[in-house]
């Protein structure tokens, strides 16, 4: 069935890419220096698992020299070399150092140019710039006075004797020699002085400097004074920082036969996107209500439909109440440029325990929700995916984190990935929306 429909949802024209692609995961520490995970490769029409594929004894994503490109919403980001690759031997996991280039600094391509409109010498290479200053003719000059008549050296006076019992006082040089003169002195200046500055003179300018970072304290032996406040109070600072700085995580494609990049991002004005929110966030309460519901054993939807209708009021009245959100992620989409946005919302959840009726346990929980949505072109909303777990059962069902789209088979057409995480570790799914359901086209195992 996918096989079928499939190549009907595809992008009209795009290239089919054999392969080899490979999709990794970039994270940005606190320190910026960027590490791969690699997550999944396509090649010939199949997906393999990026960290054993070809390890022998180093997975083939992760050779030296591989680039990858950092994707955000498809929006490209910069691109990273690897330079190493290291296995963890306890959880087996491969990740990737490497450099990183940000977008900003990659140098455009130079387009040849015919000759008649280029400058002559405009390219010829003449060395190193030399800074020249301005010409002699548009210095200011400076007037030119007499030497004024130089004054003989006044000899120290020698030393008097002084009684026995006088106390000795040392003789400052100040006292040795007369001040010169302030007039000679004004006059003219030292023949060693600098001429003065030419206002009109080029200058050579860079970037705008970096922060300096911050001076780590000198050590004891060093520094034998006692340290001041503002000095203990200095290297705290950069890991109040480290703490809060959260992790940044870009994904990165590497294909040399691959399409250009293209942004996925959906454009809405500001109170259309806040409606969007509103209704997408309507759509996760009742799946955290559902979700309390079975879990605290509460009547299923076959046996609410069997209710007489008085009945149904009076449940409908003893609803739990609205449900507490936090860390709400929202964003919008547009996979196949077919103007029907996908809304996909990460969050957090509490339910508020309801005086009146006896102590629930789904009160207590932290639910944690993933959904996915999507309008249609008469502005109609439907429920692609649900997940709904809590921090005490993700031994059974994983949490879902929502990590971007992106193209992962080249066709031009973005998927979803996302970090499946559980008890026995984590795993990355991309997954392929197809109407209303989401087709699992890579799937990796946790802890493996």
């Amino acid at each position: 069935m996918l096989t079928q429909v499939a190549p009907a949802q595809a992008v009209r024209g795009a290239k089919k890419i054999k392969g080899p692609r490979a999709l990794g995961l970039l994270e940005f520490g606190p320190n910026r220096k960027p590490r791969l995970i690699p997550i999944e490769i396509l090649y010939d029409g199949q997906y393999y698992d990026a960290s054993a594929y070809k390890a022998s004894p180093v997975p083939l994503a992760l050779w030296s020299g591989t680039v990858y490109e950092g994707v955000q919403s498809g929006i490209s980001q910069g691109l990273f070399t690897v330079t190493g690759a290291l296995e963890n031997q306890e959880t087996k996991e491969w990740l990737a150092e490497g450099t990183w280039l940000p977008a900003g600094s990659i140098p455009a391509k130079s387009a040849k140019k015919a000759g008649s409109s280029e400058p002559r010498g405009l390219n010829d290479d003449s060395g190193p710039p030399v800074l020249r200053r301005a010409a002699t003719a548009e210095q200011p000059k400076v007037p030119e006075t007499p030497p004024a008549p130089s004054v003989p050296p006044v000899p120290p006076a020698p030393p008097q004797p002084q009684p026995a019992g006088a106390p000795t006082q040392p003789q400052t040089p100040s006292a040795a020699a007369p001040p010169a003169p302030a007039t000679s002195a004004a006059a003219s200046p030292p023949s060693d002085a600098t001429p003065p500055e030419d206002p009109n003179r080029p200058t050579l300018k860079r970037g705008k400097p970096a922060p300096k970072p911050l001076e780590p304290l000198p050590s004891a032996a060093a520094n034998s004074s006692q340290p001041t406040a503002k000095s203990t109070a200095q290297p705290q600072a950069p890991s109040a920082a480290a703490k809060t700085t959260p992790m940044q995580l870009i994904p990165a494609i590497s294909d040399a036969d691959g399409p250009e990049p293209q942004s996925y991002k959906y454009d809405m004005k500001p109170d259309d996107e806040s409606q969007l929110r509103t209704k997408v966030l309507a759509l996760a309460a009742d799946e955290v209500r559902a979700r309390a519901k079975q879990l605290s054993g509460a009547t299923t939807p076959s046996s609410e439909a069997a209710r007489k209708p008085g009945q149904r009021a009076k449940a409908a009245a003893s609803r739990p109440a609205q449900p507490t959100f936090t860390d709400v992620q929202f964003r919008a989409f547009d996979l196949s440029n077919s103007n029907e946005p996908i809304l996909i919302l990460t969050a957090g959840a509490r339910l508020p325990q309801n005086p009146k009726e006896k102590a629930d346990p789904s009160s207590q929980l932290q639910f944690l929700v993933a959904l996915v949505a999507r309008q249609d072109i008469n502005g109609d909303f439907h429920k692609v995916f649900s997940n709904v777990t809590d921090t005490d059962h993700l031994d059974v069902l994983p949490q879902m984190e929502f990590i971007d789209a992106v193209d992962a088979d080249g066709d031009g057409r973005g998927e979803l990935l996302f970090r499946q995480v559980s008890d026995a570790g984590s795993a990355f799914v991309v997954y392929r929306v197809i109407g209303n359901q989401l087709w699992a086209l890579f799937q990796g195992t946790p802890g493996a």
